[in-house]
């Protein structure tokens, strides 16, 4: 049940922006094995001027970062697994490879309150987190 907003650097349409957060999504779908339906992605649009970046950008106004907040346990591989599934998704929507940072924050089952305020290490959470 991970957690994620998506930042960016312009205002997209909203067939863009559907399609970024399907993109990250997906990548979280394949990389973390998690169920499809189980989709919280947020996608915020900032004023450019708000949203520093590296100066070396071709294109800096594509510039997107994703934090990723989720139950600890992934494996390094399925990290790994994610940061290219998202790169990747978002390249065949043209956005640069390079312009793209991902941040996985990991937190214990005990720290997220789910399904009505019971701690998610009191849930069958309906999919494995060690993957």
């Amino acid at each position: 049940m991970p957690s994620t907003v998506i930042d960016v650097r312009r205002r997209y349409c909203a067939d863009d922006e559907i399609a970024i957060i399907d993109a990250v999504h997906e990548a979280l779908v394949v990389a973390f094995q998690i169920p499809r339906a189980d989709k919280h992605v947020r996608l915020i649009s900032h004023e450019p001027h708000r949203f520093a970046h590296n100066p070396n950008l071709a294109q800096p106004e594509l510039y997107t970062f994703v934090a990723v907040d989720c139950f600890a346990g992934r494996s390094v591989q399925a990290k790994r697994s994610l940061y290219r599934e998202i790169v990747n998704r978002l390249s065949a929507l043209g956005i640069p490879a390079d312009h793209v940072t991902i941040v996985v924050r990991e937190s214990a089952l005990e720290n997220w309150g789910i399904r009505g305020g019971q701690a998610a290490c009191d849930v069958d959470l309906g999919f494995d987190v060690t993957v």
